[in-house]
């Protein structure tokens, strides 16, 4: 079973349906209890990074999540859930989970990519390059498209972490790997084909790198 976790972050019915879509048994759930029982977890979200780091600490869910991850079991960040792994959000100046070594940054207002300055928030379809091979990304075509939506994003202090970039007036990291932990700065779930490839694969991974 996969579990979803649910800290009033949204995006959780987009979630769901692909999942349904896939036949995958899953569940939206804040418990404990569910979240150690299921085989994966799915941190999805969208908002503000301070009130959803208000509301895991909270419910000690910022924890459970922390010792979910250290126990080996496989997780999937997705948009707002992939920034608040991170030490710190530049969004609200807020401290996070601190899974992963580095910040979450706001684009910079006079970004330009040949010709006017770019919109923020990035919204929209873009590519991504990945740096390496993963069971996640399995069948993915290099340079395949995803659905964005974020005014932050993720600078990881290693490049160890980075298995995927993405160009919008600056080159950001936009999928990040290791151990039994995945995140990604796009929406799968509202990606098409592609992204459904990526909750099919991780839905099936045991939570391991490529070897």
């Amino acid at each position: 079973m996969i579990a979803v976790v649910d800290y009033r972050a949204g995006n959780l019915t987009s979630v769901a349906r692909a999942l349904h879509y896939l036949h995958q048994p899953y569940q939206i759930t804040d418990d404990p209890a569910v979240l150690e029982r299921a085989s994966h977890v799915i941190f999805p979200g969208v908002g503000a990074a301070g009130e959803a780091m208000a509301y895991l600490r909270q419910t000690g869910l910022d924890q459970q999540i922390r010792s979910l991850v250290a126990a080996g079991k496989p997780l999937l960040g997705i948009c707002l859930g992939t920034q608040v792994i991170f030490e710190y959000s530049e969004e609200n100046e807020t401290r996070c989970l601190g899974i992963v070594p580095g910040s979450v940054r706001l684009f910079p207002r006079t970004l330009q990519q040949e010709g006017p300055p770019l919109k923020i928030p990035h919204m929209g379809w873009n590519e991504v390059a990945f740096t390496k091979p993963h069971p996640v990304f399995e069948n993915i075509e290099q340079g395949a498209a995803f659905y964005f939506v974020h005014s932050y994003y993720p600078a990881p202090d290693e490049q160890a972490w980075i298995l995927g970039w993405t160009d919008y007036g600056l080159r950001f990291c936009s999928v990040i790997a290791r151990g039994n932990l995945v995140a990604v700065q796009f929406h799968p779930e509202k990606s098409g084909r592609p992204g459904l490839r990526i909750l099919e694969n991780f839905c099936r991974w045991g939570g391991r790198d490529a070897e």
